[in-house]
């Protein structure tokens, strides 16, 4: 998501993943197209003061398919608002 504009803000050790998109209002804008899409699940954080989205990647079911089509999706979720 980092080559798209979106910081990754946290050092990913295991599983969870925060993604910054700007002000919060864009970030829960962003979040609620996800939930709604149904693709993959995120939900809202603060982290460090900043508004962020977070998500696990934690399922050893995950395939490297699916991790592209949440890509994909968190991308056309940003696009669109």
């Amino acid at each position: 998501m980092t080559d798209a504009g979106y910081p990754i803000l946290n050092d990913v050790v295991l599983n969870q993943v925060l993604v910054g998109f700007g002000k919060p209002e864009e970030t829960q804008r962003i979040v609620t197209r996800l939930q709604t899409d149904g693709v993959m699940f995120a939900g809202p954080t603060v982290w460090q003061g900043q508004t962020a989205m977070k998500f696990s990647v934690s399922n050893f079911a995950t395939s490297e398919e699916d991790i592209d089509l949440s890509i994909e999706a968190v991308l056309r979720a940003a696009a669109d608002s």
